[in-house]
């Protein structure tokens, strides 16, 4: 086995979220359960990562039972689910032992947040020595609020504030610092050929 796909953070915790409405691709759990299903007729691992916050009481705090899988994604019992505290998949988990484990040499990336788990585990495997493959159109993201913003703005507010970075030029931004430094950049059809 050389090629893993690896599912970051596709959890409840961010559905639970009032920004989960301003997600930038609604066929990001569609895209992603392709990918699983390719994976899984090339025989390749598929890695389910969770995003866990303990203790913080919020919705990524696994003690408030959102931290899980999307009830439309299923991983099998012999696909390893790692708990992660980092925005990276590595730092705080086994991937890496993981994965040389199972001989792989090359990691597709998928999931949530574009700009932020996804590209960060990106850019740490790239750094690893993988070769990497994200999956533009298998990641979502939200509009990202100017960083005086206040913390507690509502969702309308993010909106109507003409500093917001749209989910679009996140993704865009993404793309553009990802390919042909840290991964090569395609779609969910690119993967499977269909």
């Amino acid at each position: 086995m050389t090629n893993a796909l690896i599912v970051i953070d596709a959890q409840e915790s961010f559905r639970a979220r009032p920004l989960w409405q301003t997600l930038d691709n609604p066929d990001l759990i569609g895209n992603v359960q392709r990918l699983v299903d390719d994976a899984r007729a090339k025989g390749e691992l598929v890695v389910w990562v969770l995003h866990n916050e303990p203790g913080s009481g919020g919705l990524f705090d696994a003690a408030n039972g959102y931290v899980r899988i999307v009830d439309e994604l299923k991983a099998l019992a012999d696909e390893p689910t790692i708990v992660k505290t980092s925005h990276n998949a590595f730092s705080t988990t086994n991937l890496g032992q993981t994965l040389t484990v199972a001989g792989v040499r090359s990691v597709t990336v998928c999931g949530l947040r574009t700009e932020q788990c996804v590209e960060t585990t990106a850019r740490v495997a790239s750094d690893f020595g993988y070769d990497v493959t994200y999956v533009t159109d298998a990641t979502g993201t939200f509009p990202i609020p100017h960083w005086e913003a206040p913390a507690d703005q509502s969702v309308a507010e993010l909106l109507a504030d003409p500093r917001t970075l749209s989910a679009a030029d996140v993704k865009t931004r993404t793309e553009y610092a990802l390919a042909g430094r840290f991964a090569t950049v395609t779609t969910t059809g690119g993967v499977t050929g269909s």
